[in-house]
């Protein structure tokens, strides 16, 4: 018994720019190397790429008239490559620090744990605050927002509180965003 294969065709995508042929407008504004940027009709712009051995791409097709490069097609796709991945590489993810209190944290802890939350915070990072209740110690949720509430007033300086403190299961949560920087 044979295997029938489906023929796979090939997928169609839309190029991102328009090139040489496919530009429809009748008049471009034409800029690229060793040429006079002006606005051009749309054969004398192809005859310029043909005769520079280019292509004619349509960079902005919304501009009155829209805007075309001279230039190698690939080499202008690579070169675009190229330069969205350096600008995500710079990008800064931000992250979520975690820093957790019990509702009998002491003062040297307290200022211990703070300092790593403006640390934190200078850096560019959300924290998030939590103080956790064991056992019997969830008949102290005032404290526990007390704890919170001063920790906020502390960090005033380098962040800000996104919500009050709210309970979720047995945690008391709080987060702080990183103010801007001037």
């Amino acid at each position: 018994m044979q295997k029938r294969v489906k023929p796979r065709l090939p997928i169609k995508r839309e190029a991102e720019h328009r090139i040489n042929q496919h530009i429809r407008a009748t008049q471009v504004r034409v800029v690229g190397e060793n040429i006079e940027p002006g606005v051009y009709s749309l054969e004398e712009a192809r005859r310029m790429a043909e005769e520079l051995e280019v292509d004619l791409v349509e960079i902005s097709p919304n501009a009155d008239p829209p805007v075309c490069r001279l230039v190698d097609y690939n080499k202008f796709l690579y070169e675009k490559k190229k330069k969205d991945k350096e600008q995500k590489a710079k990008a800064k993810q931000t992250e979520v620090k975690e820093i957790r209190f019990t509702p009998n944290t002491d003062d040297h802890d307290f200022d211990f744990k703070a300092k790593h939350a403006e640390k934190f915070l200078q850096e560019g990072n959300k924290v998030k605050c939590f103080v956790q209740f064991k056992g019997r110690s969830i008949l102290f949720q005032d404290r526990g927002q007390l704890l919170l509430l001063k920790f906020a007033e502390r960090l005033t300086e380098w962040g800000s509180l996104e919500s009050m403190p709210k309970m979720e299961g047995r945690r008391m949560l709080a987060m702080f965003t990183p103010k801007k920087k001037k």
